[in-house]
This record gives C-alpha cells, sequence and structure tokens, in this order.
C-alpha cells in the first residue's frame, strides 16, 4: 500500500471500465479491479419477484423456553416484541450492511416456534426489485434472535444464538436455492 495517499489528479488510477464490470478477476461482485469495495450498479438490471427464507434458533434453558410459552417474562411479550424487531431490521438493513441496496419491501413475516430448550425463527422477506433479499431475511432472523436474548438475559444469561442460515432464494440471474439439510 502506498505511505501516503495520491494528491494528484493524473497519479489516480482511471478505474471507470474496472468498476463497470458485474465482477473482478477473482468473481467477487463487491469488489473492484483493485480489490476494493463498491456498491454494485443494478439500475440496469431487470425488476423481478424476489423472495429469501432465513432461519435461526436461540438456545437456552428449558424454563426460559416455558416463560416464553406462558408469556410469564416481566417484560412482556417475547415474541411479539422479537416479530417486530426482526420486521424493522429488514427494513433497516441497507442502514447496518454497508453495500446493500435500500429496498421497497413488499412483505416481512417473522414466525417462531419455542421448543423444549430453544425458540426456532424463521424470516421471509420479498420484494419486486432489481437485486435479492437475502441480507434482508438474515437480518430479519438476527434481529429477532437477539430481541429474545435481550427480552430474557434476566433469567438466563446463558442463552447461545446460532445456526442462522439462508434457507431458500427465489428470483433473480442466478436462480432459486434451496438449502438441502
Amino acid at each position: 500500500l502506498p505511505t501516503r495517499w495520491p494528491c494528484e489528479r493524473d497519479t489516480l488510477k482511471d478505474v471507470s471500465d474496472q468498476t463497470n464490470d458485474p465482477k473482478n478477476q477473482l468473481g467477487f461482485t463487491h469488489l473492484d479491479q483493485n480489490g476494493e469495495a463498491r456498491m454494485v450498479d443494478v439500475g440496469p438490471k431487470e425488476l423481478t419477484h424476489r423472495r429469501a427464507v432465513a432461519r435461526g434458533k436461540i438456545f437456552m434453558a428449558p424454563t426460559t423456553a416455558d416463560a416464553i410459552s406462558a408469556q410469564s417474562l416481566k417484560k412482556g411479550d417475547v415474541l411479539g416484541v422479537a416479530r417486530i424487531a426482526g420486521i424493522q431490521a429488514a427494513k433497516k438493513t441497507s442502514d447496518i450492511i454497508p453495500l446493500c441496496h435500500p429496498l421497497m419491501l413488499s412483505s416481512i413475516s417473522v414466525n417462531f416456534e419455542v421448543c423444549s430448550d430453544h425458540v426456532a425463527i424463521q424470516a421471509e422477506v420479498e420484494v419486486m426489485g432489481p437485486t435479492g433479499v437475502e441480507m434482508e431475511a438474515l437480518h430479519a432472523c438476527s434481529a429477532a434472535a437477539l430481541t429474545i436474548y435481550d427480552m430474557c438475559k434476566a433469567i438466563d444469561k446463558s442463552m447461545v444464538i446460532g445456526e442462522i442460515t439462508l434457507w431458500e432464494k427465489t428470483g433473480g440471474k442466478s436462480g432459486p436455492y434451496r438449502r438441502e439439510d
């Protein structure tokens, strides 16, 4: 790396052709030919229906899972608040993940299943747009899990968030994906 930033205009590299390439030589769309981060130009892409599903779990003591089911925690309706947090997170993904495009999402759902030692979370996001919503679904799932942790930490600080995974996606040039598990 250079020890100082070049100040003369004629010393800067011309990267105009490189930044318009859909991929650099490594195949990463979010890096230019110099390996520097860039936001992908989705302007020319066709608007298509896109959908993504992410799943995750938050593991906890059985007594914590029972308290969530019984809605007996002092902070209130854990899953109701976590659902709102997940929806809000999906809408704000581009504020948190630097190279994500802001999208006008058409549908967001966050659902839960309380099991004996964990809460399973599923987030589903849809858009009619030029780019996918995988990150929005993953972000929704993560925020919902973090909110459950926050709402339950007074009775169980040993909870573990994990297994946050893209489960499926449809739409776009790369086609459908479904996790084999």
